[in-house]
This record gives structure tokens, sequence and C-alpha cells, in this order.
């Protein structure tokens, strides 16, 4: 059964299309990859599925509701989370406080609670708290819940992000180069990191990623996306070896 149904996506900014006519469908617990050369639209397709664009045409169907248009706040709470190429963290907050927040929506107390200071405000915050701490473990970040977000290196906040998306409980996870800035080992890690929560969660995953060892290491089946159009779709092995992909990546005809 599919999570979610893109049909005919359009998007075209100061005259220049973006995207057209862009098709695709994510099946529920798959690991799918979104791959293109450097300005073929994919940031775009995200941006359109989490609400940050409206789609000048189409419809983006997530569980049997059109999402297209509908604000980032709206499309978070239905379930769907995502991680930025530039990183995004509450940079003079903790560690522990950046995978907090992201549980906003979960909290299981009202107003009225917080603002008294009941009883089950606190029994709502010390669950937050557990399972917060149980993401950090998760991704080795547990020894750092006290730490700035900003002093933490370059890895650990790509790893961090991650964290703050899977807080807000998604059943679509959406990551834009997770691997970004990690070095061999630390993408050989997450690669793992990332079958695993799929896993252990029962997510469904879309990746955007440059890093071709990841993508077809971990990635079920591929999307490729050039000058806003599907040119290809398959397994890692199917790809690999598709002459249209060879010529997009390389730019020129393929003998």
């Amino acid at each position: 059964m599919n999570l979610m149904e893109i049909n005919n996506l359009d998007k075209s900014f100061g005259g220049l299309s973006a995207l057209l006519d862009f098709n695709f469908q994510i099946a529920e617990n798959e690991l799918v990859g979104l791959i293109g050369p450097n300005g073929a639209g994919k940031t775009t397709v995200f941006n359109l599925i989490t609400g940050v664009y409206k789609p000048d045409r189409g419809s983006i169907m997530f569980r049997g509701e059109n999402l297209a248009g509908l604000p980032p706040y709206t499309i978070c709470a239905k379930g769907i989370a995502r991680t930025f190429q530039n990183i995004r963290l509450f940079n003079d907050l903790t560690v522990l406080d950046n995978v907090k927040i992201s549980a906003h929506k979960n909290v299981p107390y009202g107003l009225i609670s917080a603002i008294f200071r009941t009883p089950g405000f606190f029994r709502g915050e010390e669950e937050i708290e557990k399972e917060a701490l149980r993401y950090l473990e998760l991704f080795h970040l547990k020894d750092k819940k006290d730490e700035l977000a900003k002093n933490l290196p370059y890895g650990e906040q790509r790893r961090l992000e991650i964290v703050r998306a899977l807080a807000t409980r998604p059943l679509l996870l959406i990551l834009d180069e997770p691997a970004a800035g990690m070095n061999p080992q630390e993408t050989q890690e997450l690669m793992g990191l990332i079958r695993h929560i799929r896993d252990e969660f029962n997510l469904t995953i879309l990746l955007i990623e440059h890093d071709m060892s990841l993508v077809m290491g971990v990635c079920e089946r591929l999307y490729v996306l050039d000058y806003g159009q599907i040119i290809a779709e398959g397994t890692p092995a199917e790809i690999r070896s598709n002459r249209r992909v060879i010529e997009a990546y390389l730019g020129e005809d393929v003998e």
C-alpha cells in the first residue's frame, strides 16, 4: 500500500520550470532515494512535500489526503518530518532541549496543566525526556546532552538534526543529504543507522544524497531527476546501468 502518491506536480520560479509533471510513489516502510545532478530539482520536491513551497499544479496525496499547499506545521502534525541541506538547529540550546522541543506536538498534557504545573505536566515532561534520551543514545549523542548544539562537531550536528526529526514521531522521514560533511566511517555508520531506524520505528524513509555509496547501499528503490523531470526509476542495480542516468551525470551522450 502506498503511503504517498505525487501526481503531475509542477513548480516554477520567475518563469523558469524547476519541476515538471513530477510523479512519485512510496509504499509504507519503504526506503527510497531521490538522486540527480546539482540543480535537478530534488530539494524543490522536498520543499513542496513539506509545505515550504506551494505547487503550481498537481497533488501530494499522503494517507489519502492532499497536502498540496498546506503549511509546514500542519504537514508535520500529519506525520511528515524532514532534515535540511543546511543544518537548522537551535544553536544556543542544549542537545537535549533541541530534541525535547521537537516533541511538542506529542505532549500528553494541556495548556492548563503547563500553566499550573500540575502532576500531569511533570509526568509528561518526564516521558518526553526519556524518549529524547532514547533517541540520543541510538545516535551516540547521549553523553553530549548538556552541550550547546553549536558546540558539536559538524557530523554530530547532522546526527542531531535526524534525532530531532525522529522526535516528532513521523510516519515518513525525509532526509536531505544526511551524509553531507561526514567522513567515510561516519557515512558507513549512518547507513546502518538509517536501516535500523526504519525497522526499529517502522518508518518510511525518503532521502536525497550525493554519496552514491550510501544511496546504492541503503535504498531499495531510486528515482532519478534531471532538469525537473524523472528520467529513470528502479532498483539500485537498474539505475547504476541506466544509460540516461549515466548521460545526465556525465553531461554528455554515452556511446
